[in-house]
């Protein structure tokens, strides 16, 4: 059993068991040498037998009778009644070795292969299935059996429901009950059946039948699990949503050169430094899809005459799937005058194509529009760029003072969020589920202090929140959220990480839950407050932040302040496509794969990971010696034809990948471990616009 502790065997059991491990070795050292020689005589065929029944996790010895099953099927010349007799002593053997160890893999996947070659009754099966089930009702291994049966003899699944109803019952324990529970129910509401039409007229009727669980034991996780899967099923929307884009609609963007005169009037939220003729849109949905291009996105603007738009997934897995889409408008060649405004149309959903990773399709037509305008300004030779440093001490920033020009870059967004008519009519039932549930567990909280209780009143909260209109009324529960987490971090340790992340995710969505919350943690970075031409800071440090969130709110950033915090990894922050200046420093990033996102800011300059713990750790070099070098995508492009692999190069490896397609003028990276002349040496050659290192400017 799991969690209890191995004890030494008695001199008699261990003799015991020498003995049967010397007889095992004999039996495999024989059934080996007929496997390799293809030998499938009726002592060949026992020997596996023998050994199966002593050892039915032998996974090649089922390989082994699979052969021997078709070479003596072969040799029947198609008699039915001989290919009947093959197959059943073969279902006899599985259910001997079942009987030894009915938890295994080999001998499941083996009785699954003979049924499917049709020549045997599957009537018998249920019946075994039920012996099983009453050793150990809770064995996955036989509840996975059941659904292949039950689909075999057409059993309906309002049948196997009632069973899994039947199951609970008599044991509110059942995990695999009610997992099976919450397929079945799945199955029947997407093909909706007849009684299982809608979610509204089957759910509330689960939530009743879990919270007999729920509140027998509450200390029994099988029933929490349950609920969970049903929370997810209340607050989800099955198709895709888009839910924020960058420029957000109806807003007036205004593209400035290299670097934007004093006095200038524009807003710094509808700013943005071009550096090239080019500008993204980027487009945040609800959940991963694929199919974004040319034909299920029209962009209607003269910015992109001259071919179609290329849209590119923000993946970090090199996945064709992904929430965030970006692609690049193009200013039209030549010059441009000053007053030229540019109107901007985007629409989607008027043709079938962008699918979720689920098989949804994305059915809400939808049209957005803004305004592009060029600014010319007088801007400083190329030369002269990046001799400035990008200074993070509290002196360089003065508070911002909103002015009548400033729109929200966010407030528009949630235009994006309008439903359709189905869409309004879900939401008041799953609304109110959502408060009952609520109600209920507050209630069971007043009595006893639970663990599980108190993170499943957190996420019930915050899908209660996140259903709540108007957006000025959203994460009212918020505080009362943050203080479950903090109680949870104290009364569970053990789990004292994933309560941090929540805690980190929750605080995110509280601070950009509004323009002005936002607004309060804006900066003005300059060294005169009357500078209204200098870049705005948005400032997120000191929150002993672990995990990074919200990131459908902050596509307007520019220049991000995530210092002082406890972030391991930066995962999400590809999304943040007008990202030109970073500070990471003081957090425990331990290496650079956790840096991976910044390899899709392009408009990065300015970079700041000093004081990490970088290179403190040891890693497994071994597994880079290949083509993709860090865990999942980094590397994946490399062409062992173009890149020359130097000492350097080998050396650094997670650095060079990372790196090396960044533009920065700024780098700093000292108070990190893997830090010395030889790693500064590397850093300057990989990166060959780099102006300044750790603060001193290069030559």
């Amino acid at each position: 059993m799991h969690g209890r502790p191995r004890k030494p065997l008695k001199p008699e059991d261990a003799a015991a068991s020498a003995a049967k491990a010397e007889k095992l070795r004999v039996l495999q050292s024989q059934f080996l040498h007929n496997h390799h020689n293809h030998i499938y005589s009726k002592e060949a065929v026992e020997l596996s037998t023998k050994l199966l029944e002593t050892n039915p996790e032998l996974y090649t010895a089922w390989n082994y009778r699979k052969l021997a099953v078709q070479h003596k099927m072969t040799e029947s010349d198609s008699d039915p009644d001989s290919l009947k007799s093959i197959l059943d002593e073969e279902l006899r053997v599985v259910e001997s070795a079942l009987r030894q160890n009915f938890k295994s893999y080999g001998a499941w996947h083996h009785r699954k292969w003979i049924l499917s070659k049709g020549h045997s009754s599957i009537d018998n099966e249920l019946r075994l299935l039920d012996k099983f089930q009453k050793a150990d009702s809770r064995n996955f291994h036989a509840w996975n059996y059941r659904r292949f049966v039950a689909a075999s003899m057409n059993r309906s699944e309002e049948d196997e429901l009632k069973y899994t109803e039947d199951m609970i019952c008599n044991n509110f324990s059942n995990y695999s009950a009610w997992h099976n529970r919450s397929l079945l129910l799945s199955n029947l509401l997407k093909r909706k059946v007849e009684g299982f039409v809608s979610k509204e007229k089957v759910l509330p009727d689960e939530y009743e039948f879990v919270h007999q669980a729920i509140f027998t034991d509450p200390d029994d996780q099988s029933g929490w699990f349950y609920h969970l899967w049903l929370l997810d099923q209340t607050v989800r929307v099955d198709s895709p949503q888009l839910v924020s884009s960058w420029p957000t609609p109806g807003s007036d963007l205004i593209l400035l050169g290299d670097r934007c005169l004093d006095g200038c009037a524009s807003s710094p939220f509808t700013r943005f430094h071009l550096d090239s003729r080019t500008f993204p849109l980027v487009l945040y949905f609800n959940q991963a899809v694929e199919g974004v291009n040319s034909s299920t996105i029209t962009v209607d603007s003269e910015l992109n005459t001259n071919k179609d738009l290329v849209w590119k997934p923000l993946s970090s897995c090199n996945s064709k799937a992904a929430q965030v889409w970006v692609t690049q408008l193009n200013l039209p060649d030549g010059n441009t005058h000053s007053s030229k405004v540019f109107p901007v149309e985007v629409s989607l959903g008027h043709s079938q194509g962008i699918i979720s990773s689920s098989g949804f399709h994305y059915s809400n037509p939808f049209c957005f529009a803004f305004r592009v305008s060029l600014q010319l300004v007088e801007t400083q030779p190329v030369e002269a760029l990046g001799k400035e440093i990008i200074s993070w001490r509290d002196e360089s920033f003065h508070n911002y003072n909103a002015h009548s020009q400033d729109s929200s870059p966010i407030s528009s967004l949630y235009q994006l969020s309008i439903k359709n008519d189905n869409e309004l009519t879900d939401f008041e039932w799953r609304a109110a589920t959502i408060a009952k549930e609520i109600d209920h567990f507050r209630e069971l909280l007043s009595l006893i202090n639970c663990k599980i209780g108190k993170l499943t009143l957190a996420r019930l909260l915050m899908a209660h929140d996140a259903m709540t209109c108007p957006p000025a009324n959203k994460f009212s529960h918020s505080e009362e959220v943050l203080e479950l987490y903090n109680d949870l971090m104290r009364l569970d340790p053990t789990h004292v990480q994933y309560y941090k992340d929540q805690h980190s995710l929750v605080l995110l969505q509280q601070v950009t839950s509004s323009w002005e919350s936002l607004l309060s943690r804006c900066f003005h970075y300059s060294n005169s407050p009357s500078n209204r031409g200098s870049p705005m800071c948005l400032q997120l440090k000191n929150l002993s932040l672990s995990r990074l969130g919200s990131f459908d709110k902050l596509l307007w950033v520019q220049m991000l302040d995530l210092s002082h915090n406890e972030l391991r990894s930066i995962e999400g922050l590809e999304a943040l496509q007008l990202l030109s200046c970073l500070n990471l420093s003081n957090n425990i990033l331990g290496s650079f794969t956790a840096l991976e996102p910044i390899r899709q800011l392009k408009s990065l300059r300015a970079l700041n990971i000093s004081y990490n713990e970088i290179g403190a750790h040891s890693i497994d070099t071994t597994k880079y010696l290949c083509s993709s070098p860090l865990s999942h995508s980094v590397g994946s492009e490399w062409n062992h034809g173009q890149t020359v692999i130097d000492d350097d190069i080998k050396s650094y490896w997670e650095a060079y990948f990372i790196l090396k397609g960044l533009n920065l003028t700024q780098f700093d990276i000292v108070g990190n471990a893997i830090v010395n002349e030889k790693f500064k040496s590397f850093l300057i050659k990989v990166l060959p616009g780099l102006k300044w290192l750790d603060g001193e400017q290069l030559h």
